[in-house]
């Protein structure tokens, strides 16, 4: 998305202090942080050279550069990936596929884990695939499409708040991994929408959205209050389709014998009875 490269590099010397990096502090300084000269110097570039990157002219950016450049600014692993990605996006001109769609395949794998909640999100964060077990945890099923996007609901929905017991961390979340994957779709339109709506009427989103954070969420754990069972500690890993790399499959694993484990089985056992009823 354009300014990003320039509003993530300002921000990243803005966190850095010269005396950190051995430089002399002159003074009070009118912004926080290293000085763009300052990056140029410790990077080994010229002044001019390191401006037009932050102004979005340096497509053809070396490795190297970005290397140093990514050196000085103490990035790490994720987001000198990112640094890269939207120095030289590769998107840029070209459209990759919508992947809103779930190949028969992968619905019967989420299908075939009775015991776990398993869902498949899209780039955009949207919902796009999930078992009877997510269904009962999310209620899925009952939700619009539109609806069933993840920092839509953690934004705008105000049940989120009382959902998630930690709702700054997975707001905080949220925001990290919708930014990163925006660095590999700097032409998504639908994306670029998303945020423009959640900016607008979310603050919260807003201000985490100006820190520039990028995470992707591989794994962790989230804790959940459902209203039917209480509340569920949620381990969870993720994993990449390979088939579909922009589609990511999230499968919650809770200790087998566990309290949570105990209480989803009474979720699966609610959800077969309603849909006994139901049919």
């Amino acid at each position: 998305m354009d300014g990003d490269l320039g509003d993530f590099l300002r921000s990243r010397r803005g966190r850095i202090q010269p005396e950190e990096v051995g430089l002399p502090s002159y003074g009070r300084r009118r912004v926080p942080g290293l000085r763009r000269e300052e990056v140029a110097q410790l990077a080994g570039v010229s002044v001019d050279y390191y401006v037009r990157l932050e102004q979005g002219r340096g497509q053809s950016v070396s490795d190297a550069v970005l290397d140093a450049i990514a050196r000085v600014l103490r990035l790490d692993e994720t987001e000198h990936a990112y640094l890269r990605t939207v120095a030289r996006p590769r998107d840029r001109g070209t459209r990759r596929p919508d992947t809103a769609r779930v190949r028969a395949g992968v619905q019967t794998l989420l299908d075939s884990m009775d015991r776990t909640p398993a869902f498949v999100i899209g780039p955009r964060m949207d919902v796009l695939a999930w078992n009877a077990l997510a269904d009962a945890v999310s209620d899925y099923g009952r939700t619009a499409p539109a609806d069933r996007n993840i920092p839509r609901h953690v934004f705008l929905d105000p049940a989120s708040r009382a959902r998630y017991p930690e709702w700054p961390a997975i707001a905080a979340q949220a925001v990290a991994h919708l930014r990163l994957n925006a660095g590999h779709r700097p032409d998504d339109g639908e994306l670029r929408a998303l945020v423009g709506e959640l900016s607008d009427r979310s603050e919260d989103f807003r201000r985490l959205w100006a820190d520039h954070q990028v995470e992707p969420c591989m794994s962790g754990t989230k804790r959940i209050h459902h209203p039917l069972v209480g509340l569920l500690t949620l381990p969870y890993e993720t994993m990449t389709i390979q088939t579909e790399p922009d589609q990511t499959m999230v499968v919650y694993t809770p200790q087998p014998g566990s309290e949570t484990a105990e209480r989803l089985q009474l979720l699966a056992s609610w959800k077969a009875t309603k849909t006994a009823t139901i049919d």
